[in-house]
């Protein structure tokens, strides 16, 4: 059980105790270790109960629940809620923009007890019968449940990695003699999966017998299914040993990818190595995570972003907003790491959920900042803030505080139920404000949880070319946002890139790693990321000042 599961089951019984309108305390004391729980890196099962217990919003119940969850996968006073909740309310609960409160209004005054029912119900307007849900409310659930079915069953790419690699090793190591690999969604990057998928040498016998002990979902002459003890779903195809390469090739591109190709089913393929089938078809080798049909097809004389590129880490958090580490300690993990430049951007003042920095904190943090910069050079912090774009499109703080800065990175954190003209004008106006240098989020989604808001992308990207203003990749997995998709054409209009952590604790630096994956799925070079940049090219690019 990993942090994202615990954080999950302590979120799924504060709001099943709310739901059934237990103690408010301990409701808002384990949504706030939930909250903080999802943002750590660090495994809590490595923690000590002092560690734990000095981490914010983990006092002597929770820890005590923490301990159970990692021991017996969950703890006695949420299996008692879980069994007085219908299973169809448990999974409204798992629908974003349903609280507890309207959660209780459907079942209870409604008597719906089930997602279905509930979709049912707002296409037949039956919600708006009832006190708070008007008519826009009701569609914003139908829309919220409608995402919320399409996304059943799957997975971000990066808490499958580590089980995914786990799985292939056993498999080699138990069948040393045959060969598997990863292939499908999997081995192109994919940044949310449906399934893990191996091609194998291995007979369908001996796959089937390996597999005895899993949870077998599919069994054919030729396909075999099963899920892990994590819950993640392998998917393997057995091959002739003479058939492999032609089997990897085809079971690695996407349908575009093959289309741009020219291959059908009915093309003879050669080759006794994926390069030498890609020569014979008369192109070059294709790295895995580029056959998506976009652009792959187009020559370059760049090799793409690597995770070993980075030279600075950009866009973080610590303490004086929401961060969990100091501003010491993330500067100092930074540093250790080898990068060359950390950009701090904690949040602004209107983010009061996230502790906003009041003009007054803003200048205690740069004056430590300074005072490390002295000590920890040539190392180099950078005084950045997260700027609210405000609903009218106006960044947070008055020009002469926003001018105290190294950069702004501006993003949406508020009002994110907006139509596409709204959200555009929204983001083509902080796009212009002369102290935007970066464009966080664009489009606020949470993968397999929200959407985003709607807007267009080739119009973003023409405003940030024409303002000198980098595109964030918000490298974390349930974001990665800017869309790879877009790359290309941010590419085109010679848009720099930031694969941006949004780190709220030293771990998180690492999720530049998934940053760079998409990254890559884009064609995305060294030479249009931002901070690929040394520290000397980084400080000549903030100093093309735009106000």
């Amino acid at each position: 059980m990993d942090n994202y599961d615990i954080s999950t089951l302590l979120g799924t019984y504060a709001k099943l105790a709310e739901l059934h309108e237990e103690n408010p305390f301990k409701v808002k004391a384990l949504s706030a270790a939930a909250f903080n729980i999802k943002k750590f890196k660090n495994p809590l099962q490595e923690m000590s109960d002092e560690t734990l217990t000095a981490l914010p919003g983990i006092g002597k119940s929770v820890l005590a629940a923490i301990k159970n969850l990692l021991q017996n996968g969950t703890f006695p006073e949420l299996e008692l809620l879980i069994g007085k909740t219908p299973p169809g309310v448990l999974e409204m609960l798992k629908v974003k923009g349903l609280g507890p409160k309207k959660v209780g209004v459907i079942w209870r005054k409604m008597g719906i007890e089930t997602i279905e029912d509930l979709l049912d119900a707002c296409r037949e307007n039956r919600l708006v019968e009832f006190p708070g849900f008007g008519l826009k409310t009701q569609h914003e659930i139908q829309q919220a449940i409608q995402f919320a079915l399409n996304a059943r069953g799957w997975f971000h790419y990066a808490r499958a990695e580590a089980p995914a690699n786990e799985m292939l090793q056993k498999i080699r190591q138990h069948f040393p003699e045959t060969r598997s690999e990863f292939t499908g969604d999997f081995r192109r990057n994919a940044i949310v999966l449906e399934s893990i998928a191996i091609l194998s040498t291995i007979t369908e016998a001996a796959l089937l017998e390996f597999a005895a002990a899993q949870q077998l979902e599919r069994h054919t002459a030729t396909e075999l299914k099963f899920r892990d003890a994590n819950g993640f779903l392998f998917a393997f195809e057995t091959s002739a040993e003479a058939e492999f390469e032609k089997q990897w090739f085809l079971g690695t591109g996407s349908v575009a990818h093959f289309e741009a190709l020219g291959v059908t089913a009915q093309s003879a393929l050669t080759g006794n190595s994926e390069t030498e089938i890609y020569q014979n078809l008369g192109f070059p080798f294709i790295l895995p995570e580029r056959r998506e049909g976009i652009d792959e097809l187009q020559p370059s004389d760049e090799p793409l972003i690597e995770f070993t590129d980075l030279k600075g880490t950009l866009h973080n958090h610590t303490t004086y907003s929401d961060g969990l580490h100091s501003l010491r300690e993330m500067a100092e993990h930074a540093k250790k790491l080898g990068y060359e430049y950390l950009g701090i951007c904690d949040h602004s003042r209107s983010a009061g959920y996230a502790q906003g920095l009041s003009n007054e904190r803003v200048l205690q943090q740069m004056d430590e900042i300074d005072s490390l910069n002295t000590e920890l050079g040539p190392f180099r912090i950078f005084k950045g803030i997260e700027s609210d774009i405000l609903s009218d499109g106006s960044l947070d703080y008055e020009p002469d505080m926003l001018s105290r800065f190294d950069f702004a990175v501006a993003s949406v954190h508020s009002t994110l139920n907006m139509t596409e003209e709204k959200a555009m004008q929204r983001l083509i106006r902080a796009i212009e404000n002369p102290y935007t240098r970066i464009l966080g989020h664009p489009t606020g989604r949470l993968l397999l949880v929200r959407k985003g808001y709607p807007v267009n992308h080739r119009y973003l990207i023409d405003a940030c070319a024409a303002n000198g203003v980098s595109i964030e990749l918000n490298a974390h997995p349930f974001r990665l946002d800017i869309d790879w998709t877009h790359i290309p054409y941010a590419m085109e209009k010679g848009v720099l890139i930031s694969i941006n952590p949004d780190a709220h604790e030293k771990e998180g630096y690492h999720d530049m790693y998934y940053g760079t994956l998409a990254a890559r799925k884009g064609g995305l070079p060294r030479s249009l990321t931002l901070n690929a940049k040394s520290l000397k090219e980084f400080e000549s690019w903030l100093s093309l000042k735009r106000a």
